[in-house]
């Protein structure tokens, strides 16, 4: 997994709007089916109901999470520093293979794109974290489910349940094979103190010192072969806490896929909690009518 993002030409298919959706009250964590084996393998339908796809200009980009009725949490790399309109970009929800949509598969517009204005577009940079909120609320079904988030003060015990998901590539340059079927891995957690050990260890042009900050964490195997890739960014990494699935990480930055002693890197969400329910809350003290460009200091894109 890099910041580059998945860029695959694809024709998507009329959609076809979901009949006698679920309440919007449905509790958060819960899917239908659950994962049974461990591994990179493709995922069985409805498993992930919290998973996104977010598209630009009608292609996959980048992975995400539902979290709330109107809001998604994804990556900023996905989106900078670019100076797309945010009418361009759109989600998909229920998908689980992007070249053949069920029917219960529903697209949503985005209103507004918030990414955190610690974000400086160098691959370890802090702030990797992006909301979108849609234009119009979410009805859950399902298949179409928000994940929990954590608080600030959670911990997460290196054994804990976790998996990644994904629509990315497979192999370092290598590309998900048609029709697109989601995948899913199981991953076991690193600290931070363990992954920059590792890293310091290996040799690897333009990258600091300790790489891995405060807001940061590994997950993933030390002799490599299985990791999230190009086309990940952006998507969750959930562990199953009591109460149900939990998002710990966002898909953020890594050195090529799989390597030895070189796991993927996640934005920790239990770190950027308060952002993340200010954002939600409307307190941002931003009111621009117009697409503001990334480069600057508060990054916000809105719909006029």
């Amino acid at each position: 997994m890099t910041i580059v993002p998945f860029s695959l030409t694809i024709w998507l298919l009329q959609l076809t709007m979901l009949e006698g959706a679920a309440s919007s009250e449905a509790a958060c964590g819960q899917p239908v089916n659950s994962p049974r084996i461990v591994g990179g393998q493709p995922a069985s339908d409805g498993s992930w109901p919290w998973q996104v796809s977010i598209l630009l200009h009608r292609y996959p980009i980048c992975g995400g999470s539902l979290i709330a009725e109107q809001w998604v949490l994804s990556a900023a790399h996905c989106f900078f520093p670019g100076m797309q309109l945010v009418s361009q970009y759109d989600i998909l929800l229920g998908a689980h293979q992007l070249l053949n949509l069920s029917s219960h598969v529903e697209e949503f517009r985005v209103e507004r794109i918030f990414l955190h204005p610690n974000y400086n577009g160098q691959p370890d940079s802090s702030g990797d974290i992006a909301l979108l909120k849609l234009r119009s609320p979410v009805n859950f079904t399902n298949y179409i489910l928000p994940i929990c988030l954590p608080k600030s003060s959670t911990q997460l015990s290196p054994e804990a349940d976790c998996w990644v998901t994904g629509w990315g590539d497979i192999q370092n340059g290598v590309p998900l094979p048609t029709p697109l079927t989601l995948q899913e891995l199981h991953v076991p957690l690193i600290s931070r103190e363990a992954c920059n050990k590792l890293f310091n260890s290996v040799q690897v042009n333009d990258l600091s010192k300790d790489p891995i900050k405060q807001d940061m964490f590994c997950a993933g195997y030390r002799e490599g072969g299985k990791d999230s890739c190009q086309g990940d960014s952006g998507g969750p990494l959930v562990c199953k806490l009591k109460g149900g699935w939990t998002q710990a990480g966002i898909v953020s930055w890594g050195i090529g896929c799989a390597q030895r002693n070189l796991p993927g890197v996640y934005t920790s969400v239990p770190f950027y909690d308060n952002w993340i329910q200010a954002r939600m809350n409307g307190i941002d003290g931003l009111h621009s009518a117009h697409v503001v460009p990334f480069i600057l200091v508060s990054l916000v894109l809105t719909l006029p």
